[in-house]
């Protein structure tokens, strides 16, 4: 089992490069203030951060993971799509063949999470998550996926 990441370390891949992670908000959700606070702590701990922003699709998502040659994508959801976007987010990932780990964040009730997880989600984060469980979130879950 790999070490504890904290906000004093480093994010970064197993092969000791920084971890590139898309950020964004999927559909018509406009509450971005919390995916903004976590750009900026996968910034501080060395990641390299690509923020899409708002209304984003899982085509616009994905095809910036390819272009950013990203190793994890993170949306944010605080609409209730959740249970529809989300999956959608990981097929799209699938479909493309990409190797590349979706973690979510925001407002996701407890019931819903084996649901998520069974959909391929890699992580889940809730609001009120410190630093260091986004960071260790992202890097376990890059660890996980083998992204080199």
């Amino acid at each position: 089992m790999s070490e504890p990441t904290t906000t004093t370390s480093k994010a970064l891949r197993p092969d000791g490069q920084p971890i590139r992670v898309v950020l964004a908000k999927m559909g018509l959700d406009g509450h971005d203030r919390g995916l903004k606070v976590v750009a900026r702590t996968l910034r501080d701990a060395g990641c390299e951060v690509i923020y899409l922003g708002l209304r984003q699709s899982a085509a616009t998502i994905v095809a910036a993971a390819i272009d950013e040659d990203a190793d994890a994508i993170g949306i944010s959801m605080h609409n209730g799509g959740h249970l529809t976007l989300a999956p959608r987010m990981v097929d799209a990932v699938v479909e493309a063949e990409l190797d590349t780990p979706v973690i979510v964040g925001g407002i996701i009730p407890d019931v819903d999470r084996p649901t998520l997880t069974d959909a391929g989600v890699a992580a889940i984060l809730s609001p009120g998550s410190s630093d260091t469980d986004v960071i260790v979130a992202v890097t376990e879950a890059v660890r996980a996926a083998g992204s080199t």
